[in-house]
């Protein structure tokens, strides 16, 4: 249970799937709420299958119900990303990374800011990743907001994997060499690293 959705594991004809349920919001006008609800189902959907064309492993997705504010999607017998660093041997830990640098690459090249970009939002499933949770994310080209998921995602391994915060740079090795415009994301990203020192000592 989130503070914007409810997950729950169900079998629907047939198949293993999770219930994303969003939670009506009883501070706002119904309407309104109805409206907003709607509206961000119908973006994590988007940005789902955008996702997916680019060559990224999302869940599939089996059905949209916007009166219900449910989608209905498959379930990944997986483990979390943040999970399995901590135990795989390095040289299998750093071709996961690699692999993160990729699947960030391919998603701020189709111009998709996933929005909470973390190794909690991925499942490793086989020798494939997983992205799950796309429902902060947005479609831009803005340099800003793709600085923005890369320093969530560099936050993310200093906290999170700190014993292991080394593996960053198979990430941002990847990073580089898949997306031409990496390089200046990644520049923006120091960019904002400074402005947050800078105001934490403000």
């Amino acid at each position: 249970m989130g503070a914007e959705a409810r997950l729950d594991s169900a079998t629907w004809l047939g198949r293993d799937v999770v219930f994303k349920q969003r939670v009506v919001k009883g501070y706002r006008h119904r309407a309104l709420d109805e409206s907003l609800q709607a509206a961000r189902i119908k973006n994590e959907v988007r940005l789902m299958l955008e996702a997916r064309k680019a060559g990224i492993a999302v869940p599939i997705i089996y059905s949209v119900d916007l009166p219900e504010n449910r989608i209905v999607m498959e379930e990944i017998p997986g483990t979390r990303v943040k999970d399995a660093l901590e135990e795989l041997p390095k040289d299998q830990a750093e071709m996961v990374c690699r692999q993160i640098g990729d699947i960030a690459a391919r998603l701020h090249m189709s111009d998709i800011v996933h929005g909470d970009l973390t190794t909690s939002n991925m499942l490793l499933d086989g020798d494939r990743i997983v992205v799950i949770d796309f429902s902060l994310g947005s479609k831009t080209s803005e340099l800003e907001d793709k600085g923005v998921d890369m320093h969530l995602l560099e936050e993310a391994f200093h906290s999170a994997h700190y014993r292991r915060s080394e593996l960053y740079e198979a990430v941002k090795d990847s990073y580089v060499k898949t997306y031409p415009g990496g390089a200046e994301v990644l520049k923006k990203v120091r960019e904002i690293e400074k402005r947050g020192r800078y105001t934490r000592k403000e």
